[in-house]
């Protein structure tokens, strides 16, 4: 369980003097993002119910509301978590790599980059994490118009969600040791428990209202902590960190 006890600790890590004002930008951009995710899941989650169960189950509705709205939140809550992380992702590797540095005291490969060449990095390395998140994302989308499979939807995309969580907010910290997206997928699957259950906590997280807004600077900071502890020490690990 200690993917969990990194995020307890992103809590803690993203009030620490010096570190503060670099989450401001991430918290702003999810809070909005988030405020009107919900507000269309929950406006539209009744409407598709009638549209897509026909009246003589509707003595169903009952069971069937409650998981289409849990598979509606998480496709809806994860996809604003996709565009938030795409939108914040320069300010989210400016915060891992001020808190890596006070957390080692040493600077990343990227701290003497301009802001302009991090966002141009950043927003390419999105790209490739959400080319990955589509071959994958819809299948599982399409999985909403089978009967019956449709009730497995929401399982699935809860785990489908742990592992893109996992890989979407490690981004920040290794993408600041010039790691490749490949590398960071073969780094996190030597550490499968870990890794889903921080992606779990992650998911879990963007569906508890209020504690939601603040996902998105601590999951940086969890992710930046679990880096540090757990960074690859030999280069043959990283065989994708760009040389």
């Amino acid at each position: 369980m200690t993917g969990f006890g990194y995020v307890l600790q992103g809590f803690r890590l993203m009030w620490r003097p010096g570190i503060r004002r670099f989450t401001l930008i991430p918290l702003a951009i999810n809070l909005v993002l988030f405020g009107l995710g919900t507000w269309g899941v929950v406006h539209t989650a009744r409407q598709m119910l009638d549209h897509l169960l026909p009246d003589w189950l509707n003595w169903l509705s009952w069971l069937l509301l409650p998981l289409l709205l849990i598979g509606l939140l998480l496709m809806a809550y994860f996809s604003f978590t996709m565009i938030a992380n795409f939108i914040a992702a320069p300010f989210n590797a400016l915060l891992a790599q001020k808190l890596e540095l006070q957390l080692t005291g040493q600077s990343t490969p990227e701290d003497n980059t301009s802001f302009w060449q991090l966002t141009r990095q950043t927003v390419a390395a999105e790209w490739r994490k959400l080319r990955y998140f589509l071959g994958y994302a819809i299948p599982l989308s399409l999985l909403w118009l089978v009967p019956g499979l449709n009730l497995l939807a929401p399982f699935l995309w809860f785990g489908f969600s742990a592992w893109m969580m996992a890989l979407q907010y490690v981004d920040a910290p290794a993408g600041n040791h010039r790691m490749e997206f490949e590398a960071q997928r073969l780094w996190l699957g030597r550490m499968p428990m870990t890794s889903l259950t921080f992606g779990a906590t992650m998911t879990g997280m963007t569906m508890i209202p209020v504690l939601n807004f603040l996902a998105l600077p601590v999951g940086v900071c969890a992710a930046t902590a679990m880096w540090v502890n757990n960074k690859p020490a030999h280069k043959p690990l990283a065989s994708g960190i760009l040389g």
